[in-house]
């Protein structure tokens, strides 16, 4: 018995010994960086890559970039890899040319200098940042205008129905723009990078999410739209939603973060955090996973209930607000990495990208339950989605890819008789509608006949400036490939300009796509007439910086797409 033990405790000690060797043998390997390069490069890799790579880098969306990794397959076999086996050079050129699977080049984005820098950074180990707390979140709260200070009705005299919340990128701010005079009405100081803007039920408040973590309210009834109050949820994050069931319109706000891997109840109209959960947790895989990050947030109609879809676990969280005190989640496990989705035309199903296993996940917010999990092409990248009802096939919802040439089209179910017929189609892939790779979103609208889809994720400068159109009756070919580049009339530059998010105004007539410039570069947004194709408005200012997302009240409240 003691040899047993003893013999088991040499090999530990040597199996330690061999990881404490290659961890030395990394080290050596891996090239030195001052301490002012390391935190330039911190800054850069928060900025530019943590979104699609994790904080500590094992990958999800994006490739895993620890220095050293290994992996079993189902057979047992194992397969290492990292980024000090790629060496400098080969990084160099992965960052500055960009990859087929949907990374963009960063050779007109960061300089000569930057790039050979994040070479250099990502083949050190990652650092591991800090927690943050209730308390901590609590310590950052601020309420600007307290509730009973607000307006008691609306202070202005826009439509707010057709009021557009635009993200400005690298400013940290949002652009709020009236939709009928094209005109911006403020620009508000928020988090970096916002990554969604959402409504709330009643339509005044719009809660933006900066990748910095930093969450803000702003009023649309003040006389000029401002953030009424704000909070810090971690330091990095992406989704954000209210409390929309009948009898809790808006009662409590959940917002969710990449780092530190959990989300956060709040009370919707100031932001004070109630509660905190974690999301770290074994995968469906039965693997525990340090990183588990809150992809995307919605809020159901059929119960007090927020869908919370966890990335690296692939895990659909159901969480019941009904009593926050005594929270009960339902936990239904789809596949791996869960991104963004959308609802269904009926609400009742919301479907999900796990796009490290090229599956749509179809949750039934009905029954609590996987409906189904679809098979499609590399990397989804739905955005919403978009439905329609395709003329052969009935109701169907749309997802784009980053690393496929495809649309593809999945049958969606439907309580209305007349959809009856469509039934043998459900939960199956209907089309796959010819498109290029690097797509980031679809988008339609039910008063529309056509189906638009960006590219700028593209390699290719043309197409990464460009989008396509298709009419629904024909779906064979684009109606149109429009260049929003030089639609725009801006001067050409070396740089791309990255035609993005293609979003209706709130009565259908109208797609505004982003022009994402260089930093120093004049950005616009390009205005389409949805009838004939044809540019109505060319938004340009200059503190329209990198301008992205681009979210209409109207067609965000009701989950328009």
């Amino acid at each position: 018995m003691k040899k047993t033990v003893v013999g088991m405790l040499a090999v530990t000690a040597l199996a330690a010994a061999m990881g404490s060797a290659f961890a030395q043998e990394a080290a050596k390997a891996a090239p030195t960086l001052t301490a002012e390069e390391k935190e330039q490069a911190k800054k850069i890799y928060f900025e530019r890559c943590a979104g699609c790579h994790g904080v500590l880098r094992k990958g999800a969306t994006g490739k895993n970039l620890e220095p050293h990794w290994s992996k079993k397959d189902k057979d047992g076999n194992v397969t290492e890899g990292g980024t000090l086996k790629l060496g400098q050079q080969r990084l160099e050129k992965i960052i500055g040319y960009g990859t087929d699977g949907g990374m963009v080049n960063f050779d007109d984005i960061l300089t000569k200098d930057d790039i050979a820098l994040m070479a250099k950074y990502i083949q050190n180990t990652p650092d591991v940042p800090p927690e943050f707390s209730l308390k901590d979140q609590l310590d950052s709260w601020k309420v600007i205008v307290p509730v009973d200070q607000r307006p008691k009705k609306q202070m202005n005299k826009l439509n707010l129905k057709n009021v557009f919340s635009v993200t400005l990128r690298d400013t940290g701010e949002v652009a709020l723009i009236d939709g009928d005079t094209k005109e911006i009405v403020s620009i508000v100081k928020t988090g970096y990078a916002v990554h969604i803007s959402r409504l709330s039920a009643s339509g005044r408040y719009v809660y933006v999410i900066g990748r910095d973590g930093r969450l803000s309210l702003i009023d649309l009834w003040m006389e000029k739209p401002a953030v009424v109050a704000e909070v810090k949820v971690g330091f990095d994050a992406r989704s954000v939603d209210t409390s929309k069931f009948k009898g809790f319109e808006d009662k409590y706000a959940i917002a969710g973060s990449y780092w530190p891997p959990q989300y956060t109840i709040m009370d919707g109209d100031t932001l004070k955090p109630l509660k905190v959960v974690s999301t770290r947790g074994m995968t469906v895989d039965g693997e525990y996973h340090p990183e588990p990050r809150v992809a995307s947030i919605v809020a159901s109609m059929t119960k007090p209930e927020w869908v919370v879809n966890i990335k690296e676990t692939g895990q659909i969280l159901l969480v019941d607000y009904s009593d926050i005190k005594n929270l009960k989640t339902t936990t239904v496990g789809s596949a791996k990495f869960l991104h963004d989705g959308g609802w269904d035309a009926s609400k009742r199903y919301f479907l999900v990208a796990a796009n490290a296993s090229n599956k749509i996940a179809a949750v039934d917010t009905k029954t609590g339950k996987l409906a189904a999990l679809v098979d499609v092409a590399k990397i989804p990248h739905p955005g919403r989605g978009a439905n329609f009802v395709h003329p052969k096939f009935g109701p169907v919802w749309a997802t784009g890819h980053l690393g496929a040439d495809v649309v593809t089209l999945i049958s969606t179910p439907s309580e209305d008789p007349k959809n009856a017929k469509f039934k043998e189609y459900n939960w199956k892939v209907v089309q796959e509608v010819k498109h290029v790779p690097g797509n980031l979103f679809v988008k339609t609208h039910p008063k529309s006949r056509h189906l638009w889809a960006d590219a700028p994720q593209n390699p290719d400068k043309d197409l990464a400036e460009s989008v396509a159109v298709w009419d629904m009756a024909d779906l064979s070919k684009p109606k149109a490939v429009l260049n929003v580049a030089k639609d725009s009339g801006l001067p050409p530059t070396k740089a791309t300009k990255r035609a993005v998010h293609p979003e209706y105004s709130a009565d259908g007539k109208e797609v505004w796509i982003s022009l994402w410039g260089g930093k120093v570069d004049q950005s616009a947004i390009v205005v389409y007439d949805d009838e004939t194709l044809k540019v109505k408005k060319v938004i340009t200012d200059p503190k329209m910086i990198t301008p992205t997302g681009k979210f209409n009240v109207y067609n965000t409240q009701h989950d328009i797409y």
